[in-house]
């Protein structure tokens, strides 16, 4: 049984975990990171090593998609959260805010603050029915 959630049931979900994938084409090919990032109201804050591939690109605000998704095995149940928007650097007046809230398991230096304002956002939910015994 798949479900569609509503934007509130999307953003309920999306703030429940601390780790996503960003996508974004660079060099004509679709990449996928995933990255640490938290929630602030509509956007997710990120950050980044400043020599990085998000760095770079983020010269000018860059469109880019955002999953996340859980599964649970023993509950038979699953979501994802699809989310798009525009990623950028953050303005240096919220780097320290951003600093404080996210914490990348990357080992290098991820100094540099970013933000992702959510143009649109989705999500749905499955529940696997049990199966029945054939007789």
């Amino acid at each position: 049984m798949i479900r569609e959630l509503d934007e509130q049931q999307s953003y309920d979900l999306l703030s429940t975990t601390t780790i996503g994938r960003i996508g974004f084409v660079h060099d004509g090919r679709v990449q996928i990171h995933p990255v640490n990032f938290a929630v602030s109201g509509q956007e997710l804050l990120l950050r980044t090593s400043p020599d990085g591939l998000l760095a770079d690109l983020t010269q000018a605000p860059v469109d880019v998609a955002f999953e996340v998704d859980y599964h649970d095995p023993i509950g038979s149940t699953a979501w994802n959260v699809l989310l798009h928007g525009s990623l950028s650097r953050a303005p240096e007046e919220e780097a320290a805010g951003i600093a404080a809230r996210v914490h990348p398991w990357a080992g290098e230096d991820r100094s540099l603050p970013l933000v992702l304002h959510i143009d649109s956002i989705s999500g749905r939910s499955v529940r696997r029915e049990p199966a029945h015994p054939k007789i």
